[in-house]
């Protein structure tokens, strides 16, 4: 395992997590290290799904307009179904590691793909369970990984939003 530099915040609605991309957007932070994940429907929808529109992508659903505005800024994309969440978008720098585990197959204790690939990066496996916890009670996560002066102005930024926690892993938490 490599060190890991990383902030990681989770945000009770897709209101506050699409605020917090956009401070850190505003805040200079790169967005290549940003990622968001998030369920992408309600249950009382009868439609789910997207399309791809060459770099663009369509979604339908109650949270569609949300996701496509997030798909333009961010880098990466992937739709998965994690066990006992349910189905799952990830946006950004953790879309490659979430693809990279399925490709390769890893499992980490059983975990899904998307705490595999948390966890194969360097956070600690009990932080990776709190993360899908979060997402199976309808929360977002806005993640930033990078140097450890990144991390923590990113976790700066984060802290003037509305995340109901953040959490600083790696070299930058022990600055």
């Amino acid at each position: 395992m490599t060190d890991v530099n990383a902030v990681i915040a989770i945000f009770p609605d897709h209101q506050g997590a699409e605020a917090a991309i956009k401070k850190l957007a505003d805040g200079k932070i790169d967005m290549k290290h940003l990622s968001i994940v998030g369920k992408g429907y309600q249950t009382d929808e009868n439609v789910v799904g997207f399309y791809n529109m060459g770099d663009r992508v369509k979604f339908w659903g109650k949270r569609g307009a949300f996701w496509g505005a997030l798909w333009g800024w961010l880098f990466g994309a992937v739709f998965v179904t994690v066990p006992a969440v349910g189905p799952v978008i990830v946006l950004g720098y953790l879309a490659t590691m979430v693809v990279s585990a399925i490709e390769g197959g890893v499992a980490v204790g059983g975990l899904s793909a998307l705490t595999a690939a948390l966890f194969s990066s360097g956070i600690p496996k009990d932080s990776v369970i709190q993360y899908e916890t979060a997402l199976k009670a309808d929360k977002f996560l806005v993640t930033v990984h990078g140097s450890a002066d990144e991390v923590n102005r990113a976790r700066e930024i984060l802290g003037t939003s509305t995340p109901a926690q953040v959490n600083v892993h790696g070299l930058a938490a022990a600055a």
